[in-house]
């Protein structure tokens, strides 16, 4: 079985690999059947190195990377194929595919949905406001990428309105957006984060958000949601396929 080799960002917060572990957890459990491992581009053990040279080292032919990243940035457009050709160059006999990006799954912002009715958003209020709060990139595009999930996650609510805002890089700010949402006739707001797990840039945003007064609510992170499992899944079959297909071409 080839194994599905998750890559999750890593952060100094330890909440953050303790939720991401929780969902690979649950990716275990749900296919009891596959060989997943969980690995980290910075900051939290073990790296990206470690696990593929593991998965090497116990002769496997073929590994998939599922990358646990939310954007095509920098880490998946150039740490991580970097790290991936420095292990073929290791490994010769060990074939390495990495899969597309999380992105902007419908089923991820399903996710979004159901932790905003966890904290208390329902679909049907009226005066609810919605704050999607994401990284921020330096790439204008992807943040306008980003600014449009707001209109996904509120569509076919009755909400007053839903506005994306950035830890970083971009505006508008946290502040910004519970300005808006109140200036269109939001009485309550629930802050929807745009993460897979808390660490230091949620903890920012609900700091900046709590100048904002009363009537503020935070949603969890997506973590170890059902759709973040499918979505991983998926990433993983299509890759798998297409690693398959590959081998038999060149064979």
């Amino acid at each position: 079985m080839t194994p599905l080799i998750a890559v999750a960002h890593g952060s100094r917060e330890p909440r953050s690999a303790r939720v991401v572990a929780a969902a690979v957890s649950a990716l275990r459990a749900q296919r009891p059947d596959l060989d997943v491992r969980l690995c980290f581009l910075d900051l939290n053990a073990p790296s990206v190195d470690q696990v593929l040279d593991a998965v090497a080292a116990e002769g496997h032919s073929t590994a998939v990377v599922v990358p646990m990243l939310l954007g095509s940035a920098f880490h998946a457009r150039v740490d991580l194929p970097a790290l991936l050709d420095a292990a073929r160059l290791r490994h010769p006999h060990l074939h390495v595919r990495q899969a597309d990006v999380l992105g902007h799954d419908a089923r991820l912002v399903e996710a979004v949905r159901d932790r905003i009715g966890e904290a208390g958003g329902s679909v049907g209020e009226s005066g609810l406001g919605i704050v999607l709060a994401a990284v921020g990139s330096s790439d204008p595009a992807a943040n306008d990428r980003t600014r449009e999930l707001a209109e996904s996650v509120a569509a076919g609510t009755r909400w007053s309105g839903a506005v994306t805002c950035f830890a970083t890089s971009a505006e508008p700010t946290v502040q910004q957006a519970i300005s808006t949402l109140r200036q269109a006739g939001a009485a309550r707001i629930v802050i929807a984060p745009w993460f897979l797990a808390p660490g230091l840039l949620t903890d920012r945003l609900s700091r900046a958000a709590e100048s904002c007064g009363p009537g503020i609510t935070y949603a969890a992170t997506i973590g170890p949601h059902p759709r973040l499992l499918d979505v991983m899944l998926d990433r993983y079959s299509q890759t798998h396929t297409e690693l398959q297909r590959y081998r038999a071409l060149s064979a």
